[in-house]
């Protein structure tokens, strides 16, 4: 079975969705369809359909661009055609500017998410549509899988005031949404005065994995090269928030993690003893060939995932975290640079959306007193969505 997804649906009927308008399209490496056919060819092929300017989340439309790293406006080399930069140098890079928007008479989405709270390119959306709706813009979502399923949600909301670019709004760390979904929420929750459409995957169900769905993979970011990536990120994304090294630099990021001061073989023990569901956790010694400890031998675990549906990376992703400051405490540091455009909030509590992790590993609590917050986080998180789900 092939998922088809919202661009292949677009491209079917001829785009009669956008016919007519000056259309910017917000896009990245990952707008391919099967034959990995790019999304910008794609629609400059549609009949009566003015593709007028490129839009790029962070990394870039082409995804060269690393982590936190500011990307300019260009001129897109393949079809001459502008290239807006929605992660530029300062926060208010983020939105697209007036300006921007004059080019257009709808903007549309095709980004593939990781389904992972953090992760900026849905916020980017979001933004858009702010925009998009002050600016009476239309907006198009061509939706895409949640490559870790839409049934999962796993970790806590965000508290007022630690709201930012890796949570825009409240949700829980793993949300289970598409794109679209998204969009559908904010749209109603924001009250925004915006022509909002979704074209909807064809074949997709809640419960599909990515690798079930026949769509190609392709790296979202230059540290997302797998699935498997993904399915880890909604906890080992929490190492960004540290001085560990997350393994940017290896073939294997945010599956592998340590530092050189971790003994990775008492790092496994410690955490396969808080009895972690569905995964498996094998000591490793690897040198990244860049970032943090960079050309230094790190001592870590590399995380192996035995069974997907019981697996909890947000827990899994704590527990590391709290094993790593309990085996070294006086090596163990937070992030203290700024994360994300914020520098007056630990980057570590954006990412949990609360300090109620950082203080509870420092005060020694154990991984279930850390999770203690999150099942009724998750339960109000799911009956907020609910109206907003598009799939079975």
């Amino acid at each position: 079975m092939t998922v088809q997804s919202g661009l292949a649906r677009l491209v079917a009927d001829g785009g009669k969705l956008i016919a007519g308008r000056r259309v910017g399209l917000l896009c990245n490496a990952t707008s391919v369809d099967t034959q990995l056919r790019h999304a910008i060819d794609l629609v400059r092929a549609l009949p009566d359909v003015q593709l007028t300017a490129l839009f790029g989340p962070e990394h870039g439309v082409r995804g060269d661009a690393q982590d936190m790293i500011g990307v300019d406006a260009a001129t897109d080399a393949a079809t001459g055609l502008p290239v807006h930069s929605l992660y530029g140098h300062t926060e208010a890079s983020l939105s697209p500017t007036p300006a921007m928007l004059d080019q257009i008479d709808v903007m549309v989405y095709d980004v593939q998410d990781v389904g992972s709270r953090y992760y900026t390119f849905v916020w980017t959306m979001v933004l858009a549509m702010r925009a998009c709706a002050a600016a009476g813009k239309a907006f198009v979502v061509l939706d895409r899988p949640n490559p870790i399923t839409g049934l999962h949600i796993e970790g806590s909301a965000i508290d007022p005031g630690y709201e930012s670019f890796v949570g825009l709004v409240s949700c829980p760390n793993r949300h289970g949404m598409t794109a679209g979904e998204i969009a559908r929420w904010r749209h109603k929750v924001e009250n925004l005065d915006l022509d909002l459409a979704v074209v909807t995957m064809g074949g997709w169900q809640r419960d599909l994995w990515f690798e079930h769905t026949g769509l190609p993979w392709v790296l979202p970011s230059p540290n997302m090269p797998t699935v498997d990536t993904a399915l880890v990120y909604p906890g080992m994304c929490l190492v960004e928030g540290t001085e560990l090294s997350e393994a940017r630099g290896t073939t294997r990021p945010f599956e592998l993690s340590g530092a050189p001061f971790i003994d990775g073989a008492r790092l496994a023990k410690d955490m396969e003893a808080m009895d972690l569901p569905g995964v498996r956790l094998r000591p490793v010694v690897y040198t990244p060939t860049f970032h943090k400890h960079a050309f230094k031998p790190n001592g870590g675990i590399q995380i192996h995932v035995t069974n997907h549906d019981l697996f909890r990376p947000y827990r899994t992703g704590v527990a590391f975290l709290k094993a790593c400051h309990d085996q070294a405490p006086d090596h163990f540091k937070w992030r203290e640079k700024a994360y994300e455009f914020v520098d007056q909030i630990p980057a570590i509590d954006l990412l949990c959306g609360t300090d109620a992790v950082r203080k509870g590993i420092e005060a020694g609590a154990s991984i279930d007193d850390l999770a203690q917050p999150w099942p009724r986080a998750e339960g109000m998180f799911a009956e907020e969505r609910a109206p907003f789900l598009l799939y079975e």
